[in-house]
């Protein structure tokens, strides 16, 4: 207890600053739009502390200093929902979606005009219910089985987007709120990269590594995990009524929950499938995992006539993407080798349909990955797929092994040449040492021609992969010197497609500078670090003659990536290639000695959440034309971070440092595109 009792101008004092972070940590955490500086709500934070320490009696559940302190709890209790938290039927067509809306029409005996449905995304994460007492938070739980959940009152209260008093006037006497705690994908790697150097089991996806946290008796572990919570529906409501469930988001929202932007009304049937397919377009592109989206028959009157099954509403469905994650049999693993003699294991799958996509061959990524995952030859694996990327095995699902599996074993000569393999010290990768390796000749010129190198389009690999057998050619600047007679000799080759090819050829004759830097394959140069080398180096000439030490004194060139650069201007086989591609016509560019001063030179730019007007890709390239770069990560020495649609942890990091950010209508008034 305090020395001396505190007076109304101490009470009122607590009061106000309670009711001030609380405001704050809402503008911050739900809306993603502070209004002051961490500086100040430092400040305001530290003083209600002093406060609160000097009259512990007036310390209550609600202020912000309690969401984490608790000692850690002996196992968690149970509660028992008042209304059941129930699962929802499952869709994964459109013609089953239409047979759930044909049964709502039978079933509710109205017309096709009175059913409205809402539909959200359907979160991966942990369900949760959230009871409050005159706007208090009293109780949360987990859903369970249900009916019945765990008391982990505690461990939500540390997350900052569950409000622990509920803004507004005439709060409902009760509301128990409905929602999904996540982690996002960003958090989550960066979690698991944590996890990894302390030799700690990693989680295997963001669901479980949300549910895993929220499911800790010390509540000081679940806020140091970045969990957020989506509010989606209510349970019970007294003292304020609510006559649909659109309505019920707009109250959500009102009292200072976070609630998905895709929320959408739509007036038909149509609206909602045209709504699925296009969640499960920029699926890949959210902060977020989803795996489907939720539909609900809006108006509460309707729900309660069409009532129930024995676990599941008749007025609700989920309509399910195609998984991401599947299971399957490893029948044999092989070794591929890339560009640079990489091998690479490789599991060759019994085929499976994961994310639409059938698969037949996931990635294993190197000796070290096989060995960790312990990966062998006939063990059942699950392996995940997301939007382009490459399928990769997941993990071993070891309580199918039978005994009959197969360990694998990184061969000791290239499997393509036969050449000695070596493993450079320092490197988790295995390389071909063969100079004349084909498979390396294939990938090479495979990368030569790509976009965003010498861009040949319509030359494809099953192209070149002729054109090595058949000696046609035997490196990149034998491409030049090819003739139609030559371009005919290859399988289903036609006249027009013959002269397609050598027109594409012709026209990759006059590169820009970063293009022809990326398209000669340097290792550990990209299209990003080609750029910078264009811009400080302005001819491949003038680059040649680089030193290691010369190198390395350029932002962003570490010792790795110089040595790999001197490396190759230094071996006699890439100078002949060079002097090749200028005789068959290749124009080597010089880059502008005084390049012109923007607002973007020498700045460093951040990019998170989505874009209206540009790709990625595109704003990098506008980004990096104006003189600026392109970093992946926020540190102080940033200069922008530009801020589109749901924005990942990036934005959150550039908050705490102070880092400047911009909208998208900022970004084109900086680069002159409004």
């Amino acid at each position: 207890m305090s020395m001396s009792k505190p007076d109304k101008k101490i009470i009122e004092k607590i009061k106000n600053l309670r009711e001030q972070i609380n405001y704050h940590n809402y503008r911050y955490y739900v809306l993603d739009s502070p209004q002051i500086s961490d500086a100040e709500y430092d400040r305001l934070f530290d003083q209600l502390v002093e406060l609160e320490k000097r009259y512990p009696e007036l310390i209550t559940p609600d202020s912000p200093t309690q969401r984490v302190g608790a000692a850690p709890l002996q196992e968690f209790k149970t509660v028992r929902h008042s209304l059941p938290m129930l699962s929802l039927n499952k869709a994964t067509s459109d013609e089953e979606f239409l047979d759930f809306h044909r049964r709502v029409l039978e079933l509710s005996g109205v017309g096709e005009k009175r059913i409205k449905y809402t539909v959200e995304p359907k979160f991966d994460g942990l369900a949760v219910e959230l009871i409050y007492r005159k706007g208090i938070l009293a109780v949360g739980s987990t859903r369970g089985d249900g009916v019945v959940g765990e008391d982990v009152t505690q461990n939500l209260k540390t997350i900052k987007t569950i409000p622990l008093r509920l803004f507004g006037k005439n709060l409902p006497e009760l509301i128990e709120v409905r929602g999904e705690v996540i982690m996002n994908k960003d958090d989550f790697e960066r979690l698991n990269r944590e996890r990894e150097k302390a030799g700690e089991a990693l989680f295997a996806n963001p669901r479980n590594a949300a549910a895993g946290s929220v499911r800790q008796l010390d509540s000081k572990i679940t806020s140091s995990r970045p969990l957020n919570m989506f509010a989606y529906g209510t349970g019970r409501v007294e003292g304020k009524k609510l006559t649909n469930h659109w309505e019920s988001i707009q109250f959500l929202k009102d009292l200072g929950f976070k609630v998905s932007q895709y929320v959408e009304l739509c007036q038909n049937v149509d609206q909602v499938k045209a709504y699925y397919h296009r969640l499960a377009k920029i699926r890949n592109d959210l902060p977020y995992e989803i795996d489907g989206i939720v539909i609900k028959v809006n108006e509460f009157a309707l729900q309660e006539k069409l009532g129930e099954l024995s676990r599941s509403p008749r007025w609700a469905v989920a309509w399910k993407f195609p998984p991401q994650q599947e299971t399957t049999r490893v029948k044999d693993i092989i070794v591929s080798v890339g560009r640079t003699g990489a091998l690479t294991p490789v599991a060759m799958l019994e085929p499976v349909r994961v994310g639409g996509v059938e698969v037949s061959r996931a990635t294993l990524h190197n000796e070290d990955e096989v060995q960790k995952k312990d990966v062998r030859i006939g063990d059942t694996v699950v392996i995940q797929r997301a939007g382009d990327v490459i399928p990769e095995v997941v993990k071993v699902i070891h309580s199918r092994r039978t005994g009959k599996e197969k360990k694998f074993i990184m061969p000791q000569r290239c499997p393509v040449c036969g050449s000695r393999v070596e493993r450079p010290e320092g490197e988790a990768i295995h390389r071909c040492t063969g100079i004349a390796c084909p498979a390396q000749i294939k990938e090479n010129l495979a990368h030569f021609v790509s976009k965003g190198a010498m861009d040949m389009d319509g030359l494809g690999y099953k192209f070149l992969e002729q054109m090595v057998d058949k000696k046609l050619i035997k490196d990149q600047a034998d491409l030049y010197f090819l003739k139609k007679e030559d371009v005919m000799k290859m399988d289903r080759m036609g006249d027009k497609l013959a002269e397609n090819i050598l027109s594409a050829i012709d026209k990759s004759r006059r590169p820009s500078l970063t293009n022809l830097i990326y398209a000669l394959g340097i290792r550990n140069v990209g299209y990003h670090l080609a750029g910078v080398l264009a811009k400080n180096f302005k001819s491949i000439d003038n680059l040649a003659r680089q030193s290691v030490e010369d190198l390395t004194r350029v932002h962003e060139i570490g010792p790795i990536v110089a040595q790999s650069i001197y490396n190759f201007f230094h071996n006699p086989k890439n100078l002949k290639i060079l002097e090749k591609l200028k005789k068959g016509g290749v124009k080597f560019p010089t880059e502008k000695a005084e390049a012109k001063k923007t607002p973007l030179s020498g700045k460093t730019f951040v990019l998170t959440g989505g874009l209206d007007s540009f790709t990625r890709d595109e704003a990098r390239k506008i980004i990096e034309d104006l003189g600026g770069r392109v970093s992946s990560s926020v540190s102080k020495n940033t200069d922008f971070v530009v801020v589109g649609k749901d924005p990942g942890s990036k934005y959150d990091k550039a908050l705490k440092l102070g880092v400047k950010t911009i909208n998208e209508e900022e970004f084109k008034k900086l680069i002159g595109r409004q």
